[in-house]
């Protein structure tokens, strides 16, 4: 099963929105059905950003995995971990990090961006900078042959690549050069036409009740060009109509863009439609989390059965590294 095996986490930095679903978690769901999948909550990862502010780490893995069960990652097919409880993860960090060039981490595109947007927290960290590392750490350790990514993150697994290739070419064969297994990421939209963040305030969380997802959804932001109702509207120009056709029927869509440009529908009526087909989507996921939510020694079960089972196949890894490195 090793070439047919998936790794794959998540930064816990906060609550999970509509853009985790469509862009990460619907993908997921996919593979699992296909795939020996590992999913991880990357709280080691959210140090290198968060370290100043670590309260808060703790909460959100347990509110991000609850959204993960609830919307139907399944712990008898997929394993579901904590990276900080599977050591062998920060052992290979370790390693990786003897043999890879600090130039290979200052080209890191990531890593310029983040600085020069992040103003506001202290990134000239070793931790921050040798981030790569331990996300190359995170994938080989498991000897993942493929790894699914959008387009934007090719670079970042080539240097995946290049770690393996060069701990091969030092050491001997023992990593597979993970390939990249490209995944459609769908763009959504927050209640701004931005793209949907947490840290922007427009977005949609999946934990969010029909009451509040309904609140935000008639909240946003339509045709700018249409100051009135009886204007004709154009739905391709409207942020809300963006999630139309991630909720609402194709005939519907239809019918709605004749309407809009004929004046026929207005704004408002528009976007009651919109907020009625999502909360009727997510109601049977946000329901099975509230069902969930009552079981907290069940999630518990599932991390502590999932750090047990990612720490064998990661310990027979470490012995073949060790091996390799006559230590």
């Amino acid at each position: 099963m090793k070439n047919k095996r998936i790794v794959s986490g998540m930064r816990p930095t906060g609550k999970l929105h509509l853009g985790h679903y469509h862009g990460v978690l619907s993908n997921w769901l996919q593979l699992q059905q296909e795939f020996e999948c590992f999913f991880f909550a990357a709280d080691w990862h959210s140090l290198t950003t968060e370290y100043a502010n670590t309260e808060g780490i703790r909460d959100n893995i347990r509110d991000m995995v609850l959204d993960w069960l609830a919307f139907g990652i399944d712990p008898e097919k997929s394993t579901v971990f904590i990276q900080s409880r599977v050591p062998q993860h920060a052992e290979l960090n370790l390693v990786l990090s003897m043999i890879t060039p600090v130039s290979w981490l200052e080209r890191n595109p990531t890593y310029k961006e983040m600085q020069e947007n992040l103003t506001t927290k202290d990134l000239s960290t070793f931790g921050f900078l040798g981030y790569p590392v331990l996300m190359a750490a995170d994938i080989i350790v498991y000897k993942s042959a493929r790894v699914p990514v959008g387009q934007d993150q090719i670079p970042h697994l080539e240097l995946t690549r290049e770690i393996a290739r060069r701990f091969n070419y030092l050491y001997g064969e023992v990593f597979p050069e993970p390939a990249a297994l490209l995944t459609e990421t769908p763009k959504v939209v927050g209640l701004d036409g931005r793209k949907m963040s947490k840290s922007y305030g427009n977005a949609i969380f999946l934990s969010d009740t029909a009451e509040e997802t309904r609140k935000k959804v008639m909240s946003m932001v339509t045709d700018a060009q249409r100051p009135l109702r009886k204007d004709p509207g154009e739905p391709d120009r409207c942020v809300a109509f963006t999630l139309h056709s991630l909720y609402v029927s194709e005939e519907k869509r239809t019918e709605i863009v004749s309407a809009c440009r004929s004046a026929q529908i207005g704004c408002v009526d528009c976007k009651k439609i919109l907020a009625q087909c999502m909360i009727d989507t997510l109601a049977p996921f946000r329901s099975r989390r509230e069902e969930l939510s009552q079981q907290p020694q069940y999630i518990d079960e599932v991390l502590a059965k999932g750090a047990v089972k990612a720490a064998e196949e990661a310990s027979k890894t470490m012995e073949e590294v060790r091996a390799a490195l006559k230590v």
